[in-house]
């Protein structure tokens, strides 16, 4: 149906350039938050800039320049890495933003076209229609049983219905349409709108806090009050010995400055940022930054058929009339009635169709008539899709007031409200059973002759005739079996949720190698369940059939409350409940309404079900890898925290062997390596055949935290046993400095390397694509052999340069003291079982497309 059906043409192209130059974009812009500014002013505030700050300004009142200017550079490095992240983030973000950005259709140059939200303008001609979001204020110019939800807004759940003859005939943004459509000529766009108006008191509602920002917020926290009180403790006891405030006051924020692992926090937001990023650069868009640490913790993933399991290409294939008691074929020559048939179903879609099985019917009726109607009808009464079974039904008029009410539905609704003998009932429900058992879905047709009166409120009051049974099949997806058994292998268990009936479905799910597709049940069944049953039901029961809203939002509880994370695709207005309701909504990006693509987390651009296994890849590769910087960061700080601690409370030779210069030196290494190399990583080869991590697991537990702790004591043991050999042949303290320092830089580098993967050996991870590693440990073998072996350096940070021997022994002991755990790895590998072996080596071949990651 082209623009110009309604009479209205709305604006041409120059008229858009004026009202945007004029107007300008349709944008709420009443806050700015992150500016440059905001970050510069947060990484002020941060404890380790201030450590450094009062560091730089005591060496300076010390006199000693040189130190004093090195942390000043310190700080404005640690500044432009910080600020560097933050845009890589916020780049990130903004491209998420612009991808799951609304779209919306307008009317423009007498044709209709489809824009972003953003580039509407004042006076411009909005579409819209059931299941979309009205993304701007306006008046209405014409509608059809137009419908809306403006609960955003006023509060009220119940949908309003709007016409350009009422009093309330007005659209606003933010509100969705319930039902119908509507041209509405738009009045007020951005900041005027009447949601633009009350935005000011959107802006201090923030985003709740993810249980791992929780923990890792608390943690942090934490360290600070523990570095704190040491800092006091020891600038008390260096106070006491020494008599020297500034010498004191110096030595204790070192020790301070090793404790604080400032790197945690800005390791999770990039790992967080840039995994939503890559996420989009697959085709999914992550609405929300919380979706990411969810998606590794998937167990169930309920999807629908159509679309999602199969291709949404519908093709008309059978028909069965009703009156001749036959099933026929739609490309052989066809008679008058069946015709008809084809005709009536043509009359039940919407007028501008949009939905597959609606197109393939206007397309049926163009190729089976020579005397095209739909020029002389127009829409004048909808009822939409609804009731249970659902069906909707179309009433068209011409000029002459001729009518034509039709509707088209489950054949279970057509038949609860037809005449139907009981011989007639027979010979349809024969036919479905046939057609299903193929894998057809199945559609009734009816026809009414009502034309007395105002319409009643629901469509079952109609009077109605059943007329035949039009079916058509959506052939499943070609890699739809590879991407089940990949969820399968992932430990995930997968439901469908469809309207069709069950028939079609098994016959669907048992041609693409679906587990349990006989185990099915239907909305109406489902409903009638208690809570006990019904927690029984959704964990044995994987198909649910003839499903509508109230029965998946019961579904979705249901699973929830059987500790599952549940995952959900769905497009229609009917699935947004549970979409909301699901831990992860999974939105279709081209058959899914605006309401659907709201109430989801995630949107897949492709409708493509595979990328929702490469989503939870990804989600598990990213939350295996901030662990794996977060234990490096809590390994490598044990060591630096008690060599500083160890010599001056034991009273050492030695007791103040590294100054703040030193340790700003190990966190200016550690920050990258935590934050790019690791980011970097590839996923594991069995990382999708390892079961769902839990939702409540946690970095900060016993478990985790040992490894770190004991790998950080070994790394402890190693330099404090060279300083005590040092300090054993007499060396000067220097040469006792740089031998420990030379240790703790080799254990950097190898745990760096070994904590790559904490399963595989590495001699495997060497061989993952990851340049960053080399960069990275090239970048502090170049730096450190400058430190050691050029004089400025050397002597800048009060070292000494090592001949062979020394330099082979502190390097070795750095090495010892961190390859003991690959034995632990040796041991992991022998008590895995022969089938997991197994697992492994399907996991090479069959997750090619994974392994990129």
């Amino acid at each position: 149906m082209s623009a110009h059906h309604f009479n209205i043409k709305g604006l041409n192209s120059k008229e858009v350039s004026l009202a945007k130059k004029k107007f300008g974009q349709n944008k709420l812009t009443y806050k700015q938050e992150n500016t440059i500014l905001d970050i510069v002013k947060r990484i002020a505030k941060e404890p380790m800039v201030i450590l450094l700050l009062v560091a730089s300004i005591i060496y300076f009142i010390s006199g000693e320049t040189g130190n004093g200017l090195f942390l000043v550079v310190a700080i404005l490095f640690i500044t432009s890495i910080s600020l560097y992240q933050y845009s890589r983030s916020k780049n990130a973000l903004d491209k998420l933003k612009d991808f799951s950005q609304p779209y919306c259709k307008v009317i423009r140059n007498d044709k209709i076209e489809e824009i972003k939200s953003e580039d509407i303008v004042m006076g411009d001609c909005l579409m819209v229609e059931e299941g979309t979001s009205i993304t701007a204020d306006g008046t209405i110019l014409h509608s059809n049983d137009f419908s809306v939800n403006e609960s955003i807004l006023t509060g009220e759940s119940l949908s309003v219905f709007k016409d350009k003859d009422k009093e309330d005939k007005f659209v606003y943004s933010g509100t969705t349409v319930a039902s119908g459509l509507a041209i509405a000529k738009i009045t007020a766009i951005g900041n005027e709108t009447k949601l633009g108006k009350i935005g000011t008191s959107l802006e201090g509602i923030s985003e709740e806090k993810t249980p791992l920002e929780i923990q890792i917020k608390n943690f942090v926290k934490w360290m600070a009050i523990f570095g704190a009180i040491v800092f006091v403790l020891v600038w008390v006891i260096n106070y006491w010995q020494s008599q020297n405030i500034l010498s004191s006051l110096l030595h204790s924020l070192t020790l301070a400055m090793s404790i604080l692992p400032e790197e945690i926090p800005v390791a999770f937001t990039t790992f967080m940022a840039l995994g939503a990023w890559r996420l989009m650069k697959s085709g999914i868009v992550v609405k929300q930054m919380k979706t990411v640490e969810t998606l590794g913790s998937a167990t169930v993933i309920c999807t629908d058929k159509t679309g999602t399991l199969t291709e949404n290409k519908m093709s008309l294939a059978k028909l069965f009339l009703l009156k001749s008691n036959k099933i026929v074929d739609p490309n052989e020559k066809l008679n008058e009635e069946e015709k008809e048939l084809i005709e009536l179903a043509m009359w039940a879609s919407e007028p501008i169709p949009f939905d597959p099985m609606e197109v393939a019917l206007h397309q049926a009726y163009s190729d089976s008539t020579n005397n095209d109607k739909r020029l002389y009808f127009k829409l004048i009464h909808e009822y939409p899709l609804g009731g249970k079974p659902p069906m909707m039904t179309h009433v068209f008029s011409d000029n002459q007031n001729k009518k034509i009410i039709a509707a088209k539905g489950a054949p279970e609704a057509l038949i609860n409200i037809s005449n139907l003998s009981e011989s007639e009932k027979k010979d349809i429900h024969s036919a479905i059973q046939l057609l299903a058992r193929e894998g057809y879905r199945v559609l009734g047709v009816g026809v009414s002759d009502f034309s007395v009166g105002e319409y009643p409120e629901k469509q079952q009051d109609l009077p109605f005739e059943l007329k035949g049974i039009i079916a058509f099949y959506d052939p499943p997806k070609k890699n739809i079996n590879i991407v089940l058994e990949d969820f399968y292998s992932a430990g995930i268990h997968v439901k469908i949720i469809t309207g069709d009936n069950a028939a079609t479905t098994a016959s669907i799910a048992k041609q693409i190698g679906f587990q349990n597709y006989d185990k099915t049940i239907s909305g109406e069944e489902l409903m009638e369940l208690s809570e006990a049953e019904m927690k029984s039901c959704v964990r044995e029961t994987t198909i649910f059939t003839r499903m509508f809203p109230e029965a998946k939002l019961k579904i979705i509880n249901a699973l929830k409350s059987n500790n599952q994370i549940v995952a959900m695709t769905g497009d229609g207005v009917n699935d947004g409940p549970a979409l909301k309701a699901a831990h992860i909504g999974i939105a279709m990006g081209k058959k899914g309404t605006e309401i659907a693509k709201q109430a989801a987390s995630l949107i897949l651009l492709e409708d493509d079900l595979s990328k929702m296994v490469k989503a939870i890849a990804m989600g598990r590769k990213i939350y295996a890898n901030l662990k794996k910087a977060i234990q490096y960061i809590i390994s490598i700080h044990i060591p630096i925290i008690l060599t500083v601690f160890v010599p001056l409370a034991f009273g050492w030779a030695y007791p103040h062997i590294f100054s703040p210069i030193h340790i700003i030196f190990l966190e200016l290494i550690m920050g990258p390596t935590c934050s790019i190399i690791y980011e970097n990583e590839p996923m594991e080869e069995n990382t999708m055949l390892q079961k769902p991590k839990p939702l409540s697991s946690t970095f900060f537990n016993w478990r985790e935290l040992s490894i770190s702790i004991i790998q950080g004591l070994f790394i402890t043991a190693g330099t404090l046993f060279v300083y005590q050999y040092s300090v054993f042949n007499g060396y000067n303290e220097a040469l006792v400095r740089t031998m420990t320092f030379t240790v703790l830089i080799t254990a950097n580098i190898f745990l760096t390397l070994i904590n790559r993967s904490f399963y595989f050996s590495i001699l495997k991870t060497l061989k993952y694509k990851n340049n960053m590693v080399l960069y990275i440990i090239f970048i502090t073998i170049f730096l450190v052999g400058l430190m050691l072996y050029v004089n400025p350096f050397t002597s800048f940070f009060e070292f000494e340069s090592l001949n062979l021997k020394q330099l082979l022994l502190s390097v070795l002991i750095g090495f010892i003291s961190v390859i003991w755990f690959e034995l632990v790895k040796v041991f992991k590998r022998i008590k895995t079982s022969d089938d997991k072996k197994e697992r492994f080596l399907i996991a090479k071949t069959n997750k090619q497309g994974l392994s990129t990651l």
